[in-house]
């Protein structure tokens, strides 16, 4: 998989988004319940807004001197006999990955959930290179299983799937023939993933955020799929974006904070945990550790007017809050980053040619940036996108039409006035009962899209009303 997920034209993915109920339903649910999980968890911190604040500053302060700190952290992993590169592309990071594997001659992998393996697509050059290799997250195992099915959503993957769905995918792919209790299913993966553990030659991770004055990567997991990937196979590869690093430990306990609260609702997911290169006289962890630095376009972002999107800490708050992601979903945005986050920074990293729509589909209500834990303004983010679009004469012709024809109209008052006389009779000839059912010309496809009530008629409007009020004001 890539970065991108799906190469059809944004308006089918958002169709076959607003026509799947089951995954609306499971959309607004998990909303719901994450926002009330997320709320409490947050008041137990106290100043929840202070919090906010520090981790922004932490980020900020990290980004301005990225070059720092990455240096360090090399120095520290090579200090302790482990190694460190620093891809520049995507096809430099997964070729890396893959001269270690074919030098070992190792044949299975496992994997933990690692949102940048996906971005460098990995997983297709590993098992191109003849691997077999297993998602241990049972989210993204369970996508797996599918054929592969693109997450819906960064830290619940398999969202858009219920226990049938998955019951489904189970009995034809492996064979289960368990009933289906969301219990029975997990135990029942949970055997097959123990044995590949055992069995594998590497094992391959992501990374919350590399410490650089450890020389040693946070992981931070609900399921401890992460701790035997890192820990039984005698070669550890980890994988990060070149901007998740935090200076110390100190850092790190502020963002684990935020981020757990902030993703699941939780003070602390189950498992917190630091790993680095082993000692020479340790007997637990890897014989040999390698952590996979990537850019993939992140220094272009570094320094500009988007910079502030790398302060992301992948929490998904962003999306738990969003109204166009509860109704489209995830594989709407075609790009394995979804969501207002993905939104941002799926252009910056994929560009505007596959990318255009996505700062669109936002209702600029600011959710995002009210809910995320550093801070990014999304939204103004958004906005900025937005502005580059159209001075770049990337939206469609009858989209810049109408949007002339709108602004020539809302800059006139004399045209605003007759616009409005004219609303409600001639609103008649799309309307029934009193709501508009279709819609015409260049506007359809926005009109179709909503419900909207009939316009009033001029004598009942707000404007009639006011200026009959203003009329009467000084009698």
């Amino acid at each position: 998989m890539s970065l991108q997920t799906d190469k059809r034209d944004f308006s089918e993915r958002t169709t076959d988004g607003l026509g799947n109920p089951f995954m609306r339903s499971a959309v607004s649910s998990a909303q719901d319940s994450l926002k009330t999980r997320r709320l409490s968890a947050a008041a137990s911190l106290g100043d929840w807004e202070q919090w906010r604040t520090i981790g922004q500053q932490i980020r900020q302060h990290t980004l301005k001197h990225l070059d720092y700190y990455l240096e360090q952290l090399a120095d520290n992993i090579e200090k302790k006999g482990g190694h460190i590169y620093f891809a520049k592309t995507k096809e430099e990071a997964s070729s890396y990955i893959r001269d270690i594997i074919v030098q070992k001659k190792a044949k299975k992998i496992v994997k933990s959930k690692s949102m940048v393996t996906e971005e460098i697509e990995l997983n297709h050059v590993l098992m191109e290179a003849g691997c077999e290799l297993i998602e241990t997250d049972l989210g993204e195992y369970i996508l797996q299983m599918d054929d592969w099915d693109p997450p819906s959503h960064i830290v619940a993957p398999a969202l858009h799937k219920d226990r049938t769905q998955i019951h489904k995918v189970f009995t034809e792919k492996l064979g289960y023939t368990g009933d289906e209790s969301p219990e029975n299913l997990a135990r029942f993966a949970r055997t097959v993933l123990r044995q590949k553990f055992l069995e594998a030659d590497v094992g391959i991770t992501g990374c919350n955020f590399a410490i650089a004055n450890l020389g040693a990567i946070n992981l931070v997991t609900n399921e401890g799929n992460g701790d035997l990937t890192a820990a039984i196979p005698k070669t550890h590869i980890a994988v990060m974006g070149m901007e998740r690093i935090v200076p110390t430990l100190e850092e790190m306990e502020v963002l684990d904070n935020l981020l757990c609260r902030s993703a699941v609702g939780q003070k602390l997911t189950s498992y917190i945990t630091v790993i680095g290169p082993s000692a020479a006289a340790e007997t637990d962890g890897p014989e040999e550790f390698h952590l996979v630095v990537v850019d993939n376009g992140r220094s272009e972002i570094l320094g500009s007017e988007f910079n502030e999107a790398l302060q992301c800490i992948r929490c998904g708050a962003c999306l738990n809050v969003c109204p166009i992601y509860r109704h489209i979903g995830g594989h709407a945005y075609g790009s394995i980053y979804p969501g207002p986050i993905g939104a941002v920074i799926t252009p910056l990293l994929g560009g505007y040619d596959d990318y255009k729509e996505l700062p669109f589909a936002s209702s600029l209500c600011a959710a995002c940036t009210d809910v995320c834990p550093v801070k990014i303004p999304l939204h103004e983010q958004l906005i900025l996108h937005r502005q580059k679009i159209v001075e770049q004469n990337r939206t469609d012709a009858g989209d810049r039409l109408q949007m002339k024809a709108a602004s020539r109209l809302l800059s006139s008052q004399a045209l605003f006035g007759k616009a409005l006389r004219f609303a409600n009779p001639a609103s008649r000839l799309i309307s029934r009962h009193g709501r508009i059912v279709r819609g015409p010309g260049l506007v359809r496809g926005w009109i179709n899209a909503r419900d909207l009530s009939q316009p009033v008629k001029q004598q009942d409007s707000f404007r009639a009303w006011f200026d009959k009020r203003k009329g009467g004001a000084g009698q």
